[in-house]
């Protein structure tokens, strides 16, 4: 009969080439593996599902919530749009991207720091005239490199740090990461600023491909608010807004009637309609800035509190109950609470006050209100909703209220007033309270795949490393670099764990160097946090392939990319991050 070791390498290495392969989902791939496992009595089986109560867990989840309540207030959006300008030149552009980039991504996760900044990436792209292709790669190595500037940043440094708690009886703190990883990061950022993106190939189709971003043009009116109202303030003087968020203005509702033309010397009063003409964010996002309210806003103040306005597009088909009807005539926003807040026509535009325009087939609708809201009016009305195609209203007044919360919960962590887990969930419960996010976002907000894919490595490792699995590997590395200085070994764990994060998910990888790595510590008679430091650093740098981190898949398609790709900008960036991080470790954190 084999082995406990043999038999927990083989379930290793079956993992390893599933994930690799990537035809099956990798959480349903690590759960089997743990199942199959525990079945063979390499997991005792009190401890199967001991990962999901793991503090690495519960902190990945934690943050990726955060992430959601600081992007819903509008405070990285103010940040990211004045950075924004189509006519810098290519490499400064880059730079400010990637600094805005590595930045958010130390306070959020990375995943979510792309989210934000690759559609405004792709519209300045729009707007310079050139291809998108040329600068989302480098936005997206700079939030990778972002993240290991903290601890939250990046899910390996959530890992290792708990792995550390596990190991030697104490984590590494919020900022134990920053002297390597700011230095990395600014390595890196100056290489893809200054010279990475020239190795990016300039094939014709990318900015097309980017151009799925682009959604239809709709018709919509926005109320003027007593706070929007400035002495003598005309609608011409909304202009440079307008323009800046690629926004038309078409014209100004007063006392119910359209006003002749475009009305742009047309004085502003409280209670007017302004009538625009733009994609969903832009009209989100002009409403924002020119601190104009959605009609019908008072009768969506609950759904505000609760965290939960979105802006839904949905298609009206042959038979739809609103078909030859109009909004107010059905009594949409008094039945349902729903707003039709404007109607994309084919790009044909209309003079029809929205609520009282009728409704035909093949309209598109913009619809507003809660997501159980609007998903009961259009499945009443008979429209369907489109997917993908939602936009969250930004609750821009809470701004300052959301990073108050945040940087309350990490100075609390920091101090050593409670543990992080603790503040984060303390962040999370004043979040919901306060209406930055609403209960359904809370579980909206974790991307459960990568809870149930740690949670199911956290016993696996543990068997691994109890089996003797990782103090055999530590060791076959260690008979390769025999009679070299610890560094060499150092750099041998770094290349090895940075190749494998090109095929695997990072998590993973990290579950898997960990224990090898203090097993080469123990070996070598060394300080085990500098090979920890040296497992962290390697497993965020995923830079050859699009399938070894989140964000690298992401901008595939956006940046018309191929598989091939990424090696061109990513191995040399892959050797710049060796070259750099291994002295800091060795400085920072002495063998």
């Amino acid at each position: 009969m084999p082995s406990d070791q043999t038999m927990i390498m083989g379930i290793f290495a079956v993992l390893f080439v599933l994930l690799v392969w990537g035809r099956i989902r990798y959480d349903l791939v690590a759960f089997g593996a743990l199942i199959f496992a525990a079945i063979l009595g390499l997991v005792p089986s009190e401890e199967v599902f001991t990962g999901f109560g793991h503090s690495a867990v519960a902190v990945i989840a934690l943050v990726l919530i955060i992430s959601r309540g600081l992007v819903g207030s509008g405070a990285i959006e103010k940040l990211a749009t004045r950075l924004l300008d189509p006519d810098r030149p290519l490499p400064l552009h880059i730079a400010i991207m990637a600094v805005v980039g590595a930045g958010l991504s130390a306070i959020i996760n990375n995943v979510a720091a792309l989210a934000i900044l690759m559609p405004l990436d792709v519209d300045t792209a729009a707007k310079a005239k050139r291809m998108a292709g040329q600068t989302l790669m480098p936005l997206s190595f700079a939030t990778i490199l972002g993240g290991m500037i903290t601890l939250i940043g990046t899910p390996p440094n959530i890992v290792i740090a708990q792995y550390r708690q596990d190991a030697l009886g104490e984590p590494f703190g919020m900022f134990d990461f920053t002297p390597v990883g700011l230095i990395v990061a600014i390595a890196g950022i100056a290489f893809v600023s200054l010279v990475g993106w020239r190795f990016l190939p300039k094939r014709e189709g990318a900015r097309e491909q980017g151009e799925e971003f682009a959604k239809g043009r709709y018709i919509a009116e926005l109320r003027v608010g007593d706070e929007t109202v400035e002495e003598g303030a005309t609608v011409g003087d909304l202009y440079p807004a307008a323009e800046e968020h690629d926004l038309n203005i078409l014209g100004l509702v007063r006392n119910g009637k359209r006003r002749p033309g475009f009305a742009a010397r047309q004085e502003i009063r409280s209670g007017d309609f302004i009538v625009v003409e733009g994609e969903p964010k832009s009209i989100e996002a002009f409403m924002g800035k020119s601190a104009l309210e959605f009609s019908g806003s008072e009768k969506h103040s609950g759904s505000v509190t609760s965290g939960g306005l979105t802006i839904t597009e949905a298609i009206v088909p042959e038979g739809a109950r609103i078909v030859n009807r109009t909004a107010r005539s059905i009594q949409l926003l008094y039945r349902h609470s729903v707003t039709l807040l404007g109607v994309s026509r084919n790009g044909r535009r209309f003079r029809d006050r929205v609520r009282l325009l009728t409704i035909k087939p093949g309209d598109v609708l913009l619809l507003l209100g809660s997501q159980k809201r609007v998903s009961a009016a259009a499945s009443w009305m008979g429209v369907l909703p489109l997917e993908g195609r939602e936009t969250q209203v930004v609750q821009r007044s809470k701004a300052g209220l959301s990073i108050g919360i945040f940087l309350a919960a990490i100075g609390a962590a920091v101090l050593g007033w409670m543990s992080l887990p603790v503040a984060l969930a303390a962040a999370v419960i004043a979040f919901v309270a306060v209406g930055l996010v609403s209960g359904r976002e809370v579980y909206d907000s974790i991307e459960w795949k990568v809870i149930v894919l740690l949670a199911s490595l956290i016993p696996l490792a543990e068997a691994f490393e109890k089996s003797g699995g990782a103090e055999l590997i530590a060791e076959e590395i260690l008979k390769v670099t025999n009679g070299y200085p610890a560094w060499v070994s150092l750099l041998a764990l770094m290349i090895v764990t940075m190749t494998l994060s090109d095929f695997l998910n990072n998590v993973a990888t990290t579950l898997i160097a960990a224990p090898i790595a203090v097993g080469m510590a123990t070996a070598t008679g060394t300080n085990p946090d500098a090979w920890l430091m040296t497992v962290a650093v390697a497993a965020s740098c995923a830079f050859l392939t699009p399938i070894g981190h989140k964000n690298n898949t992401i901008i595939l398609g956006p940046g018309g990319y191929r598989f091939g790709d990424y090696w061109r900008m990513g191995l040399p960036l892959e050797v710049i991050v060796i070259a750099v991080a291994l002295p800091a470790i060795l400085f920072f954190w002495p063998l």
